[in-house]
């Protein structure tokens, strides 16, 4: 039986990243697209509940969910696209233009659409392209790498070899080098960002203030940390960490006990 494989990205339905993934995956299954109508990066794990959604068809199996979440389109496609008993084998998110790695996973969109694909039960893995500016940029690079990488992942665990339980899934950052020059995977943890408040304060032609949130330079609080993903991105490894959607900090249950007791 022919594998079915749900893609979702956050940069928007017409992004090269999700068509590329699009591309590496067809040979594995029948693929199926759902993406935002427009990018909504930095969405996190977020369900739209405020207003109805719709499908709208781009082309055979493509459809852009009109001002959806990541997390919208994996909901609503595994809810109205797949019949209860024939679910996706496969969810990949991306291939997101730009790193997530460190706390940044909280904020993303990307990682949020392989989030829900774990809650319904789905191997799933999330996958992201690094770029450096003014050095390898995407226009010289492409998604080359990330699409070979998302391949041979997607094969391994369509092969029945997904190492993760439930409620875990894979956060995939790929450096921003030619395929040849990749040294291989390496296994990470987190890394910490470093975060600085970049708003910018602007005035319109009414004199009122409005914010435009920035994004913060890739700085880091421990970036020798060589178990880290941001450092295996500097040397020239496709980071591959372990997520688990449980986020309870077990080494302090003890110590949060003792606190309250002094309340």
């Amino acid at each position: 039986m022919q594998k079915r494989i749900l893609i979702t990205n956050d940069d928007g339905y017409e992004s090269r990243g999700l068509l590329a993934l699009a591309d590496a995956l067809k040979p594995l299954g029948h693929v199926t697209i759902v993406a935002p109508t427009t990018e909504k990066s930095a969405c996190g794990h977020s369900l739209t509940v405020t207003k109805p959604l719709r499908f709208i068809q781009v082309d055979d199996d493509f459809f852009k969910l009109d001002d959806g979440t990541p997390s919208d389109c994996i909901y609503l496609a595994i809810t109205a696209l797949f019949e209860k008993d024939k679910k996706p084998d496969l969810v990949v998110s991306g291939i997101n233009r730009g790193a997530n790695i460190g706390e940044d996973i909280t904020y993303s969109g990307t990682a949020g659409g392989a989030m829900e694909g774990t809650l319904h039960g789905i191997a799933s893995f999330a996958i992201s392209q690094y770029y450096a500016s003014g050095r390898d940029t995407l226009d010289i690079l492409g998604y080359e790498l990330a699409a070979k990488t998302a391949h041979d992942l997607a094969k391994k665990i369509l092969q029945g070899a997904y190492p993760l339980g439930s409620r875990e899934f894979i956060n995939v950052n790929i450096p921003p080098i030619a395929p040849k020059e990749c040294k291989g995977y390496k296994v990470t943890k987190t890394g910490n960002r470093a975060y600085e408040s970049t708003a910018l304060i602007n005035r319109n032609p009414r004199g009122e203030e409005y914010y435009w949130i920035g994004v913060d330079a890739l700085t880091w609080q421990r970036d020798i940390d060589e178990d880290s993903d941001i450092y295996a991105l500097n040397q020239g490894f496709v980071s591959l960490t372990p997520i688990r959607l449980d986020m309870t900090s077990y080494d302090k249950l003890k110590t949060l006990e003792k606190w309250i007791k002094s309340v």
